[in-house]
């Protein structure tokens, strides 16, 4: 039993190491002087307006957990009324679940949208949100459902080391969820217009030696924020630009940056380093949620699920710094690979420097929020990545 929690102690400690190495060279990226980018005015704007949505983080957090407690509470003594049998009452509770914390969190998401539009960043109009996200929501509620069905009965068959095979569970279904959304992501937008554009992404792609569809969709209905994402893997890989970055605020070296970013994602298979993140968290906790609940009956009890998720919750705030340093390194590594790719040091910073009166985004801001909230470089981070990017170039002779 020892020898294979050390052998097992010995595998995540390698895994962690294998997942934190980036192509990105040691780099010295503190002492950015901030103040010749930014004006005073304008960081402290941006510093109110972080200091409002670090507040509705902090409330949705607690709100979250005040509702899983009553949960706990009350509807164990609901659960044990319902005459059905253990899956398919896991199923109506997880349901219960769901609902509940969808809708303990929707008024501060609505909270988050006006006080983007508070600040300019974008219409009011929440119904436009929902149906945005509506695909999206709708998948992670049935993976939630199938999860926690699947979950159940692998505790009944084994009350008490159904953690280890629900483990491979939770990331089977992390991975096709993973998969399928570079699919669901992609859903509604459309190819490139810009023929401009459509040439670049192909020489970007040539560059990052990686094929992925760009596509752009439509946000402008509820944010004037930029922005753009990576989603799937192999097949479904897609990189999607929001509607916003095309408005003509941004260059076209400016969006080549961010192309050259998000299909450095891809070429550094960031999603599939993602799953495997996921995979080292999600085993211990579920070894300490079978601990935690097995004192009640364990999870063959479909009554103990809200304490379960109770318990991932905090599991997962506690773990959050440590997923966020190990993103930000793989933010780092796609910021490398742009400039790698695009060798266009000017349109990276002047990116940069646009992401502060487009998003709010404060250039240096607080320790906590950067533990808990930040899962990219701050801004001066990434200008400080350009600014050393140079010197290596010209220490290597490089125009």
């Amino acid at each position: 039993m020892r020898i294979g929690l050390v052998l097992a102690l010995a595998a995540w400690i390698l895994a962690a190491v294998l997942l934190w190495r980036t192509s990105v060279p040691s780099l010295h990226l503190g002492g950015l002087d901030t103040s010749r980018y930014f004006s005073r005015e304008l960081v402290a704007r941006a510093h109110r307006y972080g200091s409002g949505a670090r507040l509705l983080w902090l409330l949705r957090t607690i709100a979250t957990l005040a509702a899983l407690a009553l949960l706990v509470w009350r509807l164990p003594r609901s659960a044990r009324s319902l005459g059905l049998g253990r899956v398919s009452s896991a199923i109506v509770i997880g349901m219960v679940m769901v609902a509940t914390l969808w809708l303990v969190r929707l008024p501060f998401t609505i909270a988050g949208l006006w006080w983007q539009h508070h600040y300019g960043l974008g219409p009011f109009d929440p119904v436009s949100w929902l149906s945005a996200q509506w695909a999206l929501l709708s998948s992670q509620a049935v993976f939630a459902l199938a999860t926690i069905a699947l979950v159940v009965a692998l505790a009944v068959r084994f009350p008490r080391g159904w953690w280890l095979p629900g483990g491979a569970v939770f990331v089977a279904l992390a991975a096709l969820l993973a998969f399928l959304s570079g699919w669901l992501g992609a859903v509604g937008a459309h190819e490139l217009r810009n023929p401009m554009l459509r040439k670049d992404a192909a020489r970007i792609e040539a560059a990052e030696h990686v094929t992925a569809p760009v596509r752009v969709v439509k946000v402008s209905d509820w944010t004037d924020e930029p922005n753009a994402f990576t989603a799937g893997f192999g097949p479904s890989t897609h990189v999607v630009l929001w509607n916003t970055l095309l408005d003509g605020r941004f260059s076209r070296g400016e969006i080549d940056v961010v192309m050259a970013h998000e299909l450095g994602h891809a070429r550094s298979r960031h999603i599939l380093k993602g799953i495997g993140l996921y995979a080292l968290f999600v085993f211990p906790a579920a070894l300490l949620v079978a601990f935690v609940t097995g004192r009640r009956g364990g999870l063959r009890d479909p009554a103990n699920l809200p304490l379960a998720v109770l318990v991932l919750t905090v599991f997962g705030l506690l773990a959050t710094p440590f997923q966020n340093a190990i993103s930000r390194r793989y933010e780092a590594e796609a910021d490398w690979r742009a400039l790698v790719a695009t060798h266009d040091t000017t349109a990276a910073r002047r990116l940069f420097v646009q992401f502060v009166p487009t998003t709010l985004e404060e250039p240096n801001p607080p320790a906590w929020d950067y533990a808990f909230l930040e899962n990219h470089p701050t801004i001066a981070q990434r200008l400080a990545m350009v600014r050393a990017f140079r010197s290596v170039q010209a220490s290597r002779g490089a125009p």
